[in-house]
């Protein structure tokens, strides 16, 4: 695997380039994709399921993104040292029966010399909200660069 920049140790601005990043390919909603940024033999705790390496990543991501619809997510960089970054994220989805859910968590993700993430520890809960409470209506994919971020919505 070739090098994924922004590489550790990490400033503050290559901290919060490396979060828009991982932010922007959440919101592709394409496993695959996001799968990239992970070393090949990365562990993840996501709330209470354990998995290790691409393919369990892949088949996770699958299925989230199968039950979590009209997904959108914005991460914000919570606090970060050579190579470690922590996170808080909240992303809306609803699911098929149309309820909508605000999910809020933070993570924490560790590095190795190629700036792929080794280790990511997730805590979430979910929100059930209405539809009139979303925040978040830009269409599906990239958060537009002049969309708020969590701090300035109040989350």
């Amino acid at each position: 695997m070739t090098s994924l920049p922004p590489l550790p140790p990490f400033t503050r601005e290559s901290a919060i380039e490396k979060v828009r990043f991982a932010e922007d390919a959440w919101n592709t909603r394409d496993p695959e994709q996001v799968a990239l940024a992970y070393s090949l033999d990365s562990c993840w705790r996501n709330r209470a399921e354990f998995f290790n390496g691409h393919a369990e990543i892949v088949a996770f991501l699958t299925r989230k993104w199968h039950r979590e619809l009209d997904y959108r997510l914005i991460k914000e960089l919570w606090a970060f040292t050579d190579n470690r970054i922590a996170v808080r994220f909240a992303y809306e989805c609803r699911d098929d029966s149309g309820q909508w859910y605000r999910s809020y968590g933070n993570e924490n993700w560790e590095f190795n010399e190629e700036g792929r993430m080794v280790r990511r520890h997730a805590s979430i809960n979910d929100l059930p909200i209405m539809e009139s409470e979303r925040k978040y209506h830009w269409p599906i994919g990239r958060r537009p660069d002049d969309h708020v971020g969590l701090s300035a919505l109040g989350l």
